[in-house]
């Protein structure tokens, strides 16, 4: 069986690229013939320009779609994997796969189907307007904070929805039982075609000691939907240390501004690092995770998570168990569970300890491959479908 991923890397980087990068490299590992089609949004040039570029793509592509279609004809693959694909490529290259009688299996990480902005959250808060009234409410609620940007996201929802672009898709995989129930009853997906396939994340092969740990963490992009001013609030009122971690590209200057310690990562050991040294990590986050990559990531290390009871962090994280819940946006229920943790650091030790486990059973490179496998099986014995 050979397996063509197709992606779009995003500017920035993040979960989601990291996520399809361990699933390639596994893939390889594990004996999967793999090729990739790539492309880049590092690519786009800064400012109006680039900003049309990847306006044009989005909407359709034709020189891409002729060089996927040339990729397609020389790799000859029985499967196409798709992952991310905008700016720069777009759903309308479902219909060459059609077309040429391969097989799609359709990775799901965020919204990006009943979602323009792909979040359900405006930078306000959370939104499902466009799920009823139509995508050109991500124009009205101006969700980019830009109308041209606006506009531009909410036309080419508009014709993957009403093209129905993503019909000749085989099957589609999530991280997260979360995630299946939304495609599911939100974007009307048979149930019979999503299949569960959670993040492949390696156990620390000696687990961090969190009682030890000297700072509340956070790690994750600096935009609204993450959360990070609630939980700046919430460990004021709790009168814990905080410490920050952002990616490569991210502006640490506001932050360090307030008096905040914020460290950004240059790679996996920078942030493993950066996991190790804390009581805890916090997922504030106010929009409707599908996974949170970091939670799963500091749980590797032994460390327990304080997560938003929101989303798919109700799976990913196991209250009690493996961290703490909280009422999201609620910055008193934030501030009580923190300052648990700090005040009761054998707690935090056996909630990291069990999280560590839960994570070399879970989310384990065989558990993975095992499900990609299956979903591969299944693409491959499904009725093809027609462009």
């Amino acid at each position: 069986m050979k397996i063509l991923h197709v992606f779009n890397r995003h500017r920035g980087g993040g979960g989601s690229d990291n996520a399809w990068d361990a699933t390639i490299a596994l893939s390889r590992r594990r004996g999967l013939a793999v090729a990739t089609f790539e492309r880049d949004s590092r690519s786009l040039q800064p400012g109006l320009k680039g900003r049309m570029a990847a306006f044009a793509n989005g909407l359709y592509p034709a020189a891409t779609l002729r060089a996927f279609a040339d990729a397609l004809a020389r790799e000859r693959p029985d499967i196409v994997h798709t992952h991310e694909l905008y700016p720069l490529l777009t759903p309308w290259l479902f219909r060459v796969c059609a077309r040429a009688g391969v097989r799609i299996v359709h990775s799901c990480y965020d919204f990006r189907l009943t979602c323009p902005v792909a979040t359900h959250h405006d930078g306000r808060g959370l939104c499902t307007r466009c799920l009823t009234q139509g995508a050109h409410q991500a124009v009205v609620r101006n969700c980019r904070d830009s109308l041209p940007e606006s506009t531009a996201f909410a036309l080419r929802h508009h014709i993957a929805t009403s093209r129905n672009l993503y019909a000749q898709v085989d099957r589609f995989l999530v991280l997260t039982e979360f995630s299946r129930d939304w495609l599911a009853h939100r974007a009307g997906i048979a149930p019979d075609r999503i299949d569960i396939n959670p993040c492949v994340i390696s156990a620390a092969p000696d687990p961090a000691d969190p009682a030890g740990g000297s700072y509340i963490g956070f790690a994750g992009r600096f935009v609204p939907e993450k959360g990070l001013p609630l939980l700046l609030e919430a460990a004021r009122l709790a009168d814990v240390p905080v410490r920050v971690a952002g990616p490569p590209g991210s502006d640490p200057a506001p932050l360090r501004a307030m008096g905040i310690d914020v460290t950004i990562t240059d790679g996996p050991g920078s942030l493993a690092a950066f996991y190790r040294g804390a009581r805890a990590l916090c997922v504030p986050s106010l929009w409707f995770e599908t996974f949170a990559i970091v939670a799963a990531e500091a749980m590797a290390q032994g460390v327990p998570v304080v997560a938003a009871r929101i989303g798919a962090l109700r799976d990913t994280v196991r209250e009690g168990a493996t961290g703490l819940h909280f009422a999201p946006g609620d910055a008193t229920d934030l501030a009580r569970q923190l300052r648990r943790l700090w005040d009761d650091p054998a707690l935090a030790r056996t909630l990291g300890a069990a999280a560590r486990r839960d994570v070399a059973t879970r989310f384990s490179e065989e558990a993975h491959m095992a499900g990609l496998r299956a979903c591969y099986a299944r693409a491959m014995a499904d009725p093809a479908r027609q462009g």
